[in-house]
């Protein structure tokens, strides 16, 4: 598959974007930054190695969730009732106010505003196919398709389960093959709409209604190509 050039303006939307959404987003990240301070001892912010554009590693800005541990083995995956997440940290998870100061790698140029998510350094250098790593010919996004459905949908498959194996077998080549035809695709409207998507999305959970939402990024693949990352037909 060649991939399409993202479209013209990209970037330009992406600090524009950014840089309005920041403004409301600052008091819900000063009020997580004074819960994380009150209810988990230890750093406020948590730094996650990622691999960024044409395999640049970088440190994506969250709020921490996890208790501070010093365990060597610590699993980089989170399941869906995680026991290493402290109670607010959960609802931070649970409506992405952690991820918020991510805006700041969007307006560094780490990210764009929709892309593919960008993974952790180890199960990109262990499980990534040479299609795969296509997926780094742009920049990683605060949300794409495949995050959508991960959110509302693939996490919770992992359920009690942490390790990297259960993510990398049972998640990554579903996400991966749902960002492909992102990847297709790109377009400014496109990418509005995959906005609109998340919102939805989050606005859904806050509401405490189930947000099972089947992405139509589906209807284009099917279980062959889910696990040879091709896309069998396009919408």
């Amino acid at each position: 598959m060649k991939l399409h050039k993202s479209y013209f303006g990209k970037r330009a939307f992406d600090i524009l974007f950014a840089s309005c959404l920041f403004v409301p987003a600052t008091p819900l990240i000063l009020a997580g930054m004074c819960g994380i301070l009150i209810s988990s001892p230890g750093s406020i912010f948590y730094q996650a190695r990622r691999v960024g554009k044409d395999g640049r590693i970088f440190s994506v800005y969250k709020l921490r969730t996890m208790r501070q541990s010093g365990d060597s083995n610590y699993s980089a995956i989170t399941s869906f009732n995680d026991q290493r997440v402290f109670p607010f940290g959960g609802l931070l998870r649970k409506y992405k106010i952690d991820e918020l100061p991510q805006l700041i790698n969007v307006l560094k140029g780490d990210m764009a505003v929709v892309g593919p998510r960008p993974e952790d350094v180890g199960i990109v250098e262990a499980h990534y196919t040479q299609r795969d790593l296509e997926t780094l010919n742009v920049r990683p996004g605060l949300t794409s398709p495949g995050t959508i459905y991960y959110y509302t949908d693939l996490e919770r498959t992992l359920a009690d389960d942490v390790s990297e194996t259960a993510y990398v077998e049972r998640v990554l080549p579903e996400k991966l093959a749902i960002d492909h035809v992102y990847l297709e695709r790109q377009s400014l409207w496109y990418d509005i709409r995959i906005i609109f998507r998340t919102a939805i999305a989050i606005i859904t959970i806050t509401l405490g209604r189930s947000a099972s939402l089947r992405p139509p990024e589906l209807d284009c693949i099917d279980d062959e190509d889910i696990d040879s990352g091709t896309c069998s037909r396009r919408n």
